[in-house]
């Protein structure tokens, strides 16, 4: 029985306790918040779980295999790196940490202390991820010309990270896992209206070869949309995760170039418009899929498909984009090394 302690119970803490509470081969024991206010309401519901406001107590509890943290974006690195050497198991809320030094000493640590190292890129699991991973792979659409996402809404602004920070994540995990390729350059450019970080930004991707993409996000929108377009040489996908039941749809269209009857000094396009599909999704609650990986992970002692190394692929092109929007968009080189 594997011994979970979840640190934070404020957005997104409760989501992972709810999931973590019951799983086969797990449970529970612990729960830290430093609002007292919080810590009631997980014992109202969990009564067999205990509370503290001071998460030291749970690296020195010996039930406690594994710790779950759902906390501010700046506290990421000092509470994993805490658990890392108490010898836990950690999987921590996107994104890993805030630089991509912090984010390599807590890979060292988990591959010194020999414990998994996970980050909860939530959309990997959701099953019209898991299908479009599937389709790009099986080399449906071709070679694949872009990725453009757009993710607004009004709000929540956050009080650490702007909305690249916030949002952008989510995209960008998403292209690490589907597309079998790294940037080599970033540019990103952003604005502030409201508090300190910039509410709206515009990340662009630039790959080897032709891939690009573009990533536009906002907290100031009227509407939520949550849209990618993923476009390739055969065929292209339309990825909306707020439609009820057809979030993935696969278009049978393209541009076609044939030579002119003049010869190869002119060319002819055109339009190739196919059929569009909806493939069957598997419904399971994204979160659930994780945590249950989380749990297989360390049973069975092998690296989580969101790895502590792709949360620092992440952390990478994040980091590299502020620097792109300080100097108003221009496009910086990203340099791989050990990310």
């Amino acid at each position: 029985m594997i011994g979970i302690a979840v640190i934070g119970f404020g957005y997104w803490g409760p989501n992972l306790v709810r999931n973590l509470d019951g799983a086969p081969g797990a449970r529970v024991v612990a729960v830290s918040d430093l609002r007292r206010e919080q810590l009631a309401k997980v014992q109202a519901r969990y009564p067999a779980v205990k509370t503290t406001t001071d998460y030291r107590e749970l690296l020195n509890d010996p039930s406690i295999d594994a710790i779950v943290i759902a906390t501010p974006v700046s506290t990421h690195f000092e509470l994993a790196l805490d658990a890392l050497r108490a010898g836990k198991h950690v999987l921590v809320e996107k994104p890993l940490a805030v630089t991509v030094e912090q984010g390599l000493r807590l890979l060292d640590e988990a591959a010194r202390r020999k414990r998994i190292l996970m980050v909860d890129h939530t959309f990997v699991y959701a099953g019209a991820v898991r299908k479009i991973k599937e389709i790009v792979d099986e080399g449906l659409l071709g070679p694949i010309y872009y990725y453009d996402s757009v993710r607004v809404n009004l709000g929540l602004f956050q009080r650490e990270v702007n909305v690249l920070w916030d949002l952008a994540v989510h995209d960008l995990s998403i292209m690490d896992y589907v597309l079998d390729a790294r940037p080599c350059a970033v540019a990103a450019i952003g604005t502030t209206h409201v508090g300190r970080m910039e509410n709206i930004a515009y990340l662009t991707c630039f790959f080897d070869h032709s891939l690009i993409a573009h990533l536009h996000v906002n907290w100031l929108a009227p509407v939520k949309v949550r849209r990618a377009l993923i476009g390739g040489a055969q065929k292209m996908i339309v990825y909306d995760d707020l439609e009820p039941s057809e979030k993935v749809k696969v278009y049978d269209r393209g541009v076609t170039l044939n030579e002119g009857p003049e010869g190869i000094h002119e060319l002819l396009v055109g339009y190739r418009m196919g059929d569009m599909w909806a493939p069957q999704l598997n419904t399971a609650e994204p979160l659930h899929v994780e945590t249950l990986h989380f749990l297989e992970c360390i049973e069975q002692d092998r690296q989580p498909l969101t790895s502590g190394q792709a949360g620092l692929r992440v952390v990478h092109i994040l980091e590299t984009a502020m620097c792109s929007l300080a100097r108003s968009g221009q496009p910086i080189e990203l340099n791989w090394g050990r990310s």
